[in-house]
């Protein structure tokens, strides 16, 4: 779902700005505003930093999630794994996301990307100018082994880069992925990226200092199953073709 801003609020704050994490943890939350038409409670919350000022984010209140059968609860934690997993990997593709103790309890609380709210991946992908980004996100996708990328998951903000939010159905230990991003089967994955994977592989099957964010929401069997989607990526670095089951999600937008 697309958060949108709501009107009159000051623009979100810079996802460049080194300070972000750190102050997202710390602002006080001021106002919420519920996301209309979510599956789960979402709300844009007003954020108010001493050194970065007014902001906004995005509340996932572990309170406001609906129980699903195939994913324990603590959603909240998958959207922050998918950030460190995109940190781990030096993509930079998921706003910053930490655990935060806000109005509804404890939750997620994501950087409010402005972006354009008539853009998503159908729109876009008629353009030669993301098809590197949109590749890097399918194979995002399929080592985090994610059951949900809607096209609407995917902002594009003002400088041309896009960003993925909506990451909790990420890292399950059985196959799951379903998402829009198909029309890239049988690419091969570029060199560069491949040396990034293996590297977050190792730190994974490591444990080390760099995996410690992502491996603390993430139990045992998943870690175990990314490592090894990680290991069959390099082994046949391809991007594959749709599956004969079920594998995009619904709604598609």
């Amino acid at each position: 779902m697309t958060s949108r801003r709501p009107a009159a609020l000051p623009p979100p704050w810079d996802p460049g700005d080194p300070r972000v994490e750190d102050a997202l943890r710390e602002a006080a939350i001021e106002t919420l505003h519920l996301t209309p038409n979510s599956s789960n409670y979402v709300y844009v919350a007003e954020l108010s930093h001493p050194d970065l000022g007014a902001g906004l984010g995005v509340y996932k209140p572990e309170r406001g999630e609906q129980p699903l059968w195939d994913f324990p609860d603590g959603l909240y934690r998958r959207e922050i794994a998918a950030f460190e997993f995109s940190r781990l990997l030096g993509w930079n593709i998921v706003p910053p996301t930490v655990e935060v103790l806000g109005p509804h309890g404890i939750g997620s609380l994501q950087l409010f990307i402005e972006h354009d709210t008539h853009q998503h991946y159908f729109t876009l992908r008629e353009e030669d100018t993301y098809d590197e980004q949109f590749v890097r996100f399918a194979v995002f996708d399929l080592i985090a082994n994610n059951a949900d990328r809607k096209a609407g998951a995917l902002l594009l903000d003002s400088t041309g880069h896009i960003w993925g939010i909506d990451n909790a159905l990420c890292f399950n230990a059985e196959p799951k992925l379903r998402t829009v991003i198909w029309d890239y089967a049988g690419t091969k994955i570029p060199a560069p990226w491949l040396a990034d994977v293996a590297r977050a592989c190792a730190a994974l099957a490591e444990a080390s200092a760099p995996a410690q964010a992502l491996l603390a929401r993430i139990d045992a069997e998943e870690r175990e199953a990314l490592i090894e989607r990680c290991r069959a990526l390099l082994a046949a670095p391809v991007l594959p073709e749709m599956y004969p089951w079920r594998c995009t999600p619904w709604p598609l937008i």
